[in-house]
């Protein structure tokens, strides 16, 4: 993967990756193969748009102008956060 992540990339979930709503625990979980993640709030809504057709760009996009925040902030952390989940195995970017 490059330094930079392009806007164009369509982030997708991993091979036997789950991101779901889970009634027992009351949130919402990541489930990959032998790993169970509990993202934050942000994270939730980021992951909500990771559909395996919306671009990286257009999530960006989206959330900047759902929270009113600077395009390049949001892009930022966005970035940030999806790139460490794809170290991690869970997103394909």
């Amino acid at each position: 993967m490059s330094a930079t992540v392009e806007a164009a990339v369509v982030p997708t979930f991993g091979v036997g990756v789950k991101f779901r709503f889970d009634e027992v625990r009351g949130a919402w979980i990541v489930l990959a193969p032998e790993r169970l993640f509990l993202p934050d709030e942000q994270a939730v809504e980021i992951l909500k748009l990771v559909d395996g057709h919306r671009s990286l760009g257009a999530i960006v996009d989206d959330l900047a102008v759902r929270y009113q925040a600077p395009h390049e902030l949001i892009a930022t952390d966005v970035t940030a956060m999806l790139r460490d989940l794809a170290d991690k195995g869970v997103i394909r970017l």
